[in-house]
């Protein structure tokens, strides 16, 4: 299944996630997906993850620790930057 398929089967069209993936390589899509939603090099207090990622799904606290376990955003004393996934040019 391509990047597409998977963000279509848990996407909505407004962009809100239906559910957590549970296999690994469809979740790894979905958070690369999400984190787009941060811009590279910018720091984020821990609310404003939460209120991004509110905004497509109720379960934040899980999505952000997703993001943090698999790299594509780091912690430092409850500052958040996006530290990997994939940049458009």
């Amino acid at each position: 299944m391509s990047d597409p398929e998977v963000l279509a089967r848990f996407l909505t069209e407004d962009g809100r996630l239906q559910t957590i993936p549970s296999k690994r390589a469809k979740l790894l899509v979905v958070l690369d997906h999400l984190a787009q939603s941060f811009e590279p090099g910018q720091r984020y207090a821990e609310a404003e993850v939460n209120l991004v990622l509110g905004r497509v799904h109720p379960d934040y606290a899980a999505l952000r620790r997703y993001l943090v376990e698999n790299d594509f955003l780091t912690r430092e004393n409850n500052v958040y930057w996006r530290s990997g996934g994939t940049v458009d040019d």
